[in-house]
Parts: structure tokens; sequence; C-alpha cells
């Protein structure tokens, strides 16, 4: 008897997707550049000049990962008008969680009343968020999920070693969410993403947790970074990078109406600025100069800030690249909510 191999049933019927709403959550505490100079003996305006930062927010016991995620979810769903119940799936990409499982996604979706949805996380450091959308962008389009929710959420202060001068002043913490749905127009242009392994040792944690036989360090890992190595390489790569994203989008750079990289070092932004020929026409987010820099959330606070501020608008074509730990890099021209 002869039988025949079913086919896999899939559709080809792309569509558009884009960002819908957009939310955020800001640790109240804002702590300013003279309470991290009594613990590490910098001087406040070297601080300043070398990052671009002035203060940072930190997040109490009670501001826990999910707690933030959530909220920043709530509010870009209030934004885009969209009900948790039709949301197909959340991705959240952070790299603090203390938990290895479950997923933070899984709390926050159960948080929010998503109770049909998939939830996963992802890790890719400063460059997540970017990723995160890359991939919720690319399900709409695929009608694999109706609606997805993107969250950055960090709470860098729980790997951060708070006497390291090197690190200490630079990274805070915070969430970001944005709504991935479907639009009539192209509203999330391609990514371009790459890693580069050979350099992993430039921004890492100081110790795994355990050496693989189940001992543990001493001293809890925390994030250590050689700044100048960091800063060679985003300062090589990005401006290629993001000449890239742009032509994967059929953008001119003078078509850009805000860029908004990763609030790593204000330094790195400007250079990047400066490269890709940016003109006053752009709004260039610059969120780092109270926020510090919170990792994944960055890229969605640097986002709100520009359009609660009025510098952008719903609408405008914007550039988000995101970088760091791998080394990686992410990025893509959007619509911004």
């Amino acid at each position: 008897m002869t039988t025949t191999t079913p086919a896999i049933r899939d559709t080809q019927d792309l569509r558009h997707s884009r960002l819908l709403g957009l939310g955020v959550y800001r640790p109240e505490r804002s702590v300013p550049n003279t309470e991290i100079a009594e613990r590490t003996g910098l001087d406040p305006a070297w601080i300043e000049s070398r990052s671009g930062i002035r203060s940072r927010r930190y997040a109490s016991p009670e501001e826990t990962l999910p707690t933030m995620a959530t909220t920043a979810a709530e509010k870009a769903l209030a934004a885009a008008g969209i009900g948790a119940d039709r949301i197909s799936t959340v991705i959240v990409a952070t790299i603090t969680s203390m938990e290895q499982m479950p997923a933070v996604s899984v709390e926050v979706a159960h948080r929010l009343g998503a109770r049909q949805a998939a939830a996963f996380d992802i890790s890719a450091a400063c460059a997540g968020f970017c990723h995160a959308v890359a991939l919720a962008g690319d399900l709409v389009r695929l009608r694999r999920s109706e609606y997805v929710l993107v969250i950055g959420a960090e709470r860098m202060t729980d790997i951060l070693d708070h006497a390291d001068r090197d690190t200490a002043f630079l990274f805070a913490d915070g969430a970001g969410a944005v709504v991935v749905g479907p639009s009539e127009e192209a509203g999330i242009g391609p990514v371009v993403w790459q890693a580069d392994g050979s350099r992993n040792a430039a921004l890492k944690m100081t110790a795994p947790w355990h050496d693989g036989t189940g001992e543990r360090p001493e001293d809890r890992p925390a994030i250590t970074m050689a700044g100048w190595k960091v800063y060679r390489w985003a300062t090589n790569e990005l401006v290629p990078a993001a000449q890239r994203m742009l032509d994967a989008a059929g953008v001119a750079v003078d078509q850009l109406d805000a860029f908004i990289p990763h609030q790593a070092n204000i330094l790195i932004t400007d250079v990047v600025v400066e490269q890709l020929g940016l003109t006053e026409r752009t709004a260039v987010a610059r969120d780092i100069v109270t926020s510090g820099n919170s990792s994944a959330a960055s890229i969605p606070l640097a986002m709100d800030e520009l359009l609660a501020s009025g510098k952008a608008s719903s609408g405008d074509l914007a550039l988000l690249i995101g970088f760091g730990a791998g080394l990686v890099y992410a990025g893509q021209v959007v619509r911004l909510p």
C-alpha cells in the first residue's frame, strides 16, 4: 500500500508590523554622581565628563524585575489600546533575573492576565531590546502572533560591584515596553545584527555562578568591563552597521527624524552622530544624562524621553541600535509609536 507524506501547512501571506504603544518604568530613587563619588573616590565632574551621566535610577527592593516590567507593559498596552487578552507573545529582554527559571516573561504574562500568550526571555545584554523587536516584528508579519509585547527590563544594580571604579558610575535600573502589531504600512525595518565572541572578555561577569563542579566563588559575580575596548569596538563597528540598517530599510541618513542608540556612554553616541553625518534635523536620544545605562531597558526609556519632551513625534522615522556584552549589536529603523 502506498502512503503519502502529508505536507506541513504554512502561510506565506505576509503583512506589515509596527510599534503601536510605548510604556516605561523609571525607579523612584535618583542617585547623583556625588553619591557614587563617596564610595568610589571618583570626582563627580569626572564621571559626567567621562560618561555624560549626572544621575541614574536605582530600584528599591520593592521595585522588582517583574514589577517594573509589568508596570511598563501595562502602560504600553494602554497606549496601544490593546487588552492583555489579545497578546499572543510576551518577550522580555534581560540579563539580570536572579532566577534561572522560570522566565521573567512568564511571570509578567501572568500578572497582566495574558492567559493565551507564549512567553520567553532573551539574553543579548544591551542589544536585547532590538533583538526582541526584530523577533516580534517577524512574528506579526508571518502571522505567528497577532500582538507581541516586547519588554526590556533590568536591575543592573543587582550585578554591580558598587565599589568598582570602572563600572559603578555607569549602570542603572528600569524597564520599557512596546506593543508590536499589524500595520497597513511597514513600521519595522529589517534587523542588522552580529556577534563577535573574540571580544567577549571586554564586557562580562567576573566569574560564573559556579565552576562546573558546584563550587561557588567566594565573592558574588559582578559585571566587569574594559571600557576602552568597548569604546574602540563601538566607535569602529557601529557606524558601518548603522549604515547597513538604513540601507536595509531604504532610508537615507538625512531622512531620519530620530536616532535612539543604547545609552551606554554619551561619548560613543557623539562619535556615531558625527561619523554618520546626522544633522540638527535628527533628534538624538541622550537619556543617559539622568537615567544612566540600564542595558536592555535603555532604548525604550530613551524613546520615551524623546516623545515626552516633544523632540520626536509618533510616526517619526527612528534608527534604533543596541550594543553590548558578547560583543554584540542589533538595530533597525522603525516608525515611532
